[in-house]
């Protein structure tokens, strides 16, 4: 749950937190008993905890697909992030990973922590992905071979051009929301997207994250390969890492005002998207991370700090994205809340500015258009009240009840287990 200092800051915060810790906690003990199916989504919930929880909600023949592309598309990354893999020994696994999820006795050393893991006993996920219906296999095979060549192209090759820029993220996050696209329609749950479409999907959730992890991404040791385009932090700076200098302060936040700018033309494909698919379980699990990724844009939009530490929405104002995203409505209001904010950040001496709202006004429009945007002002960007020294008191003694009662029940579990 969220830090108590962050709760007491943003009370409302509280119950979305409590209902996502809840939900976390069932989704874990649904693991199934099966020993290949069990590593599978103990290692997803290892590895993304939200997105696990979203895939839980999906039907279970859908579900498994869905944790399976997941897994193997994890691991294939795991392979293209180690750098201590020297490009010789990489770029071959790259290629020829397609044919490893098919082989129960294949794996491979790389990675850290539950990554290592989940390298080590890939066996448990080629076991699982055998058990899948063939149209899920071939979905997966397809993506994952095209991805793996992709993976390996850039390995050597640096990202120059905007146009690099787009087919670097096509082949590590486009063609995941094609293969997505494709198990959809093959559970026989939506119609069968476009090729384009499904690529705006994925791009505009990874610009983002390259965005927001640009000083995490710098700062690795050892170095890590960065994928802002030359064709854009050149105009600012001689080196990308020049961004992360105070004295170049102004020029780094141009920068990446500019970088968020390229990531909202992706922003109609992803409402139109969303706004014809069917299935509601699907519509939250495609839903949630996209309405992540324009607040995050909106964080991060004029913002130093995403040159001085950790720019990321808070686990409260998480917890009430995933709690109250169900309908088309929702995601049109969010996006056009967020949209505002990022509007309001918007200086008229940026070099982009004219751009940048033009861009953020064409999605505004579509989101107004909707018919559906309340006139209430949204949970998700309104500045928190004031809330009084009782009110917080009130809530320090619910929490310290709570607290009491938990651990009360977890001594008589252990009572009655001795």
């Amino acid at each position: 749950m969220g830090s108590l200092k962050a709760v007491l800051k943003h009370p409302d915060d509280f119950y979305p937190l409590l209902k996502l810790k809840i939900a976390v906690k069932k989704a874990e003990k649904q693991i199934p008993s099966e020993p290949h199916w069990g590593f599978c989504y103990s290692m997803l919930h290892k590895v993304s905890r939200s997105f696990g929880l979203v895939i839980q909600q999906l039907n279970p023949e859908l579900r498994d697909a869905v944790c399976i592309f997941y897994l193997v598309l994890r691991a294939l990354d795991t392979v293209e992030d180690d750098t201590s893999i020297a490009s010789d020994i990489k770029v071959p696994i790259l290629i020829a990973f397609h044919k490893h999820i098919y082989d129960r006795d294949w794996h491979f050393a790389c990675g850290t922590k539950e990554y290592k893991v989940l390298m080590d006993q890939f066996h448990h996920v080629s076991t699982a992905f055998s058990e899948l219906k063939k149209g899920y296999q071939d979905a997966i095979e397809d993506i994952t071979m095209r991805m793996g060549a992709g993976m390996a192209k850039f390995i050597c090759k640096e990202v120059e051009t905007i146009d690099d820029y787009d087919e670097y993220c096509h082949y590590v996050a486009g063609l995941v929301g094609l293969g997505l696209s494709k198990l959809f329609h093959a559970s026989g749950t939506e119609k069968l997207f476009s090729d384009s479409i499904s690529n705006s999907m994925g791009l505009f959730l990874q610009k983002t994250n390259i965005i927001r992890d640009y000083l995490e991404d710098i700062n690795e040791i050892p170095k890590s390969r960065m994928f802002w385009p030359r064709e854009i932090w050149s105009k600012y700076v001689n080196k990308l890492e020049d961004l992360k200098y105070e004295d170049n302060s102004e020029k780094a936040v141009q920068c990446l005002n500019d970088m968020v700018t390229n990531a909202l033309i992706h922003i109609e494909d992803c409402l139109k998207y969303m706004s014809e698919l069917r299935d509601p379980a699907v519509f939250r699990f495609c839903a949630i991370p996209q309405i992540m990724a324009i607040g995050t844009l909106a964080l991060c939009y004029n913002n130093i700090e995403v040159f001085r530490g950790v720019v990321k929405m808070r686990r409260g104002l998480t917890a009430k994205v995933i709690d109250r995203t169900k309908t088309m409505a929702d995601v049109y209001q969010a996006f056009y809340d967020f949209s505002s904010l990022l509007k309001n950040k918007v200086d008229m001496h940026d070099p982009n500015a004219k751009t940048t709202l033009n861009r953020i006004e064409a999605a505004q429009k579509i989101c107004q258009d909707s018919g559906t945007l309340s006139n209430r002002k949204s949970y998700i960007v309104k500045r928190e009240p004031s809330y009084s020294p009782a009110l917080i008191a009130l809530l320090i003694i619910i929490l310290a009840i709570l607290y009491a009662y938990l651990s009360a029940n977890r001594s008589n579990k252990i009572k009655v287990t001795l």
